[in-house]
């Protein structure tokens, strides 16, 4: 019998080349990394140089760069490079970076993300948006001008984030002559500085982003360095996503995933470690415990899931798991705690307002806070400390924050996703500081699932019926000042008094008080109509029940 052969399409041979493409690309690491330093120090510059020289920009964007660089002219007939970043009419017309500027691109031996961030001190904020997903930091310093306060500014808060690979980029190599002796010098001097906040270990390479000398390919100009490129010190150095991985199990449920009545998952990013089927896990900060029975995604059932992936959890027990909550590997589950120690990077114009009530938004929770004492301020001009009795603005101070509600204990150092947070000013709505966990006062920690008032408790009514609620909240609370443990009921009348311009107002009445009651040993039984979602924190008891919420802790 004949075999017949047929040539594959040109379609075909297209295809299968794309699917080799796409295996490749996906089992290279990934790399995120930021460019930080003062202004005009060339970061823009040197970030457009990695793309062209790296040959990843189309002739489209070519032809496009060459037109916009004949506009600016700042460098003659040359392509200025730092425009590919620069998109902001402001920031082409001012020469400076303003907003955060990520780009992605890739080599032959990995993935990288760049946040290009601004170097002027106004937008320090916007360099600690982008430093707080980095895992490495290219500090650029002008030749000409060496370590300044931004440099150190820059580089101590890269340190303070968590970033421990960092790189002393002495830029502007060409405009020194290539001279040995200025590269020497400002290793020296920012070596010093290193040791003074703990930085323990940089890389040191001269390069010029104009130029490219040591950007991807090694400088004829100055053979005395006999170190890296900086694309082949990229290229090599390690990535923290292997740490994060073998990690314990940690995932913020972002979602839950409710389709239908027969489906139920919990969706999220997860944070640390990697988790399959038939893992035991508990549910924080209550503490129940289950199995995880599928982990879902789009393109199907996964055996196993790990850290940086997207995925969908369901478990074989119906627990009580909402968004916020974090899923831990059960034998590792961290303890709780409603009161943190932190760092703070204030930035806001506003200064920070002691024991004012701000939103602190947490992995995928966001709850009441206030700050309570200030501990030292560190000015990062001088790296001195001083005391003050508030923050302004790029202020970084030792505080201690009380929480309406209990949170994993994880320190920033342990886990940087779910250790760091940010704080929301609740009128204006807008970041007004990034905080780092950095530990726990004696007694606020306690073990996961242990109750979280020990004396009074937080109960909502549920009922469709405001009657019913209304009467059962009666009912409960007459049973337990028989008990002689003391009650109130907090339902809209009672609240009113409080001007509450909207039923949403009302329930955060609500909450606040209730948490203030219960902290001070009272049941505050509450019949306002609140979703799941809203009635938080607190125990959800029906109306129709006897008081007595089976497996809960709390029983009249």
């Amino acid at each position: 019998m004949a075999t017949a052969f047929r040539n594959p399409s040109a379609a075909e041979v297209a295809r299968a080349e794309l699917d080799a493409y796409l295996d490749t690309t996906s089992r290279k690491s990934l790399l995120r990394f930021i460019t930080c330093g003062s202004v005009d120090d060339g970061k823009s510059t040197l970030i457009g140089r990695l793309l062209y020289d790296c040959k990843l920009l189309f002739e489209d964007q070519l032809a496009a760069l060459a037109s916009d660089s004949r506009k600016s002219g700042t460098q003659g007939e040359a392509l200025d490079l730092a425009l590919l970043v620069d998109g902001l009419a402001a920031e082409r017309e001012q020469g400076i970076t303003i907003d955060v500027a990520y780009r992605f691109f890739a080599t032959d031996k990995r993935k990288f993300i760049v946040a290009d961030t601004p170097g002027h001190e106004q937008y320090t904020r916007n360099m600690v948006t982008g430093a707080s997903t980095a895992d490495l930091a290219i500090i650029l310093v002008d030749a000409r001008k060496g370590i300044l306060t931004q440099t150190r500014r820059h580089s101590y808060l890269a340190h303070l984030l968590g970033i421990r690979s960092l790189v002393l980029a002495v830029n502007k190599m060409d405009l020194v002559g290539y001279d040995e002796a200025v590269f020497d010098a400002i290793v020296e001097e920012y070596r010093t500085f290193a040791r003074e906040v703990g930085i323990e270990d940089f890389q040191a390479i001269p390069l010029s982003g104009l130029t490219g000398d040591n950007v991807t390919s090694g400088s004829e100009a100055m053979a005395w360095y006999d170190g890296p490129t900086l694309i082949a010190h990229l290229e090599t150095v390690p990535v923290a996503a292997r740490a994060a991985a073998a990690a314990p199990f940690r995932m913020a449920v972002q979602w839950v995933n409710r389709p239908n009545q027969n489906f139920r998952g919990y969706a999220g990013q997860i944070a640390s470690g990697r988790i399959r089927p038939g893992d035991e896990i508990a549910v924080l900060p209550a503490g129940r415990r289950s199995r995880v029975e599928r982990i879902v995604t789009f393109d199907g059932d996964l055996p196993e899931a790990r850290a940086g992936q997207s995925v969908t959890l369901t478990f074989t027990d119906e627990v009580d798991c909402s968004r916020g909550d974090v899923i831990a590997a059960a034998g590792g589950a961290p303890e709780t705690a409603s009161r943190i120690e932190a760092t703070l990077v204030w930035m806001a114009d506003e200064a920070m307002v002691p024991h004012r009530s701000y939103w602190l938004k947490i992995g995928a929770q966001t709850l009441s806070a206030s700050i309570g004492g200030i501990g030292p301020i560190v000015d990062v001009n001088t790296m001195e400390q001083r005391r003050g009795l508030s923050l302004g603005l790029n202020d970084i101070g030792e505080v201690t924050i009380d929480l309406d509600r209990s949170i994993p204990a994880l320190r920033y150092a342990d886990d940087r996703v779910l250790g760091g947070f940010i704080l929301i000013d609740k009128v204006s709505r807008s970041t007004v500081a990034a905080g780092l966990v950095q530990g726990f006062p004696q007694g606020a920690s306690r073990p996961a699932g242990a109750l979280e008032e020990p004396d009074g408790a937080i109960v909502w009514i549920t009922d469709s019926s405001p009657a019913a609620r209304a009467a059962a909240a009666r009912r409960f609370a007459d049973r337990l000042k028989a008990l002689g443990r003391p009650a109130i009921i907090l339902d809209e009348e009672a609240l009113s008094g409080l001007g509450a311009a909207s039923a949403d107002e009302m329930l955060r009445h609500g909450r606040e008080v209730a948490r203030l009651m219960s902290r001070a040993g009272v049941h505050a039984l509450l019949t306002l109509d609140a979703t799941p979602e809203q009635s938080r924190p607190g125990r959800r008891v029906a109306a129709g029940s006897d008081g007595d919420e089976g497996d809960d802790q709390w029983v009249i």
